[in-house]
Formats: C-alpha cells, sequence, structure tokens
C-alpha cells in the first residue's frame, strides 16, 4: 500500500532514537523498520500521517504533522466525495 511518494511531513531524528521499537509496533503501515540498534524510516510513502507513532515515541525522536497534508486530503475526498484539497500549490509536483 502506498499514499504519496513526496509530501508526507514525517521526519525523524536519528539521534533521538533509542531503538526502543514502539514506532514498529504501533504504525499500521510497517513505514519503520530495525537497522542495528536504531530504528530508520524504511517506506515513507506507506505513512499515512496518522500521527500515532510521534505519540508513542517517548524520546521525541518522530515528526509528524498529523491530519493534514495529501495523505489526509485524499482520505477526506474519498468519505465525502469531493475533490481532494491539502492546501498545496500543486507547483512542485508534490500535490495530490
Amino acid at each position: 500500500m502506498r499514499y504519496i511518494t513526496s509530501g508526507i511531513t514525517l521526519t525523524m531524528l536519528t539521534d533521538k532514537c533509542t531503538g526502543c521499537g514502539m514506532c514498529m509496533e504501533v504504525c499500521p503501515h510497517e513505514v519503520f523498520k530495525a537497522e542495528g540498534k536504531r530504528v530508520v524510516i524504511a517506506a515513507k510513502d506507506r505513512c499515512m500521517e496518522c500521527g500515532a507513532c510521534e505519540l508513542n515515541c517517548a524520546f521525541g525522536a518522530l515528526n509528524v504533522s498529523k491530519g493534514v497534508g495529501c495523505a489526509s486530503a485524499l482520505i477526506k475526498s474519498m468519505i465525502t466525495g469531493g475533490e481532494p484539497t491539502c492546501g498545496c500549490s500543486g507547483t512542485s509536483g508534490n500535490c495530490c
């Protein structure tokens, strides 16, 4: 499953990651994977910006603007039947 190939707000501060794996536990789309003693973003395009990873990271290693961006706009448009509007300009090619 892929959502948007670019434009996802998910970022990781690798220096804060302890490798606890909580993000892997709560992520519904297997965005993260263990790599050595740390966790890395393995499939950013699977992120639906739900915010579960950031909420459950006790070390502040993850940032995501939950409920914003193209993924949210596409989900809302499917529910309402309207056109997706995410607020991006569309000039970068990253817009829904």
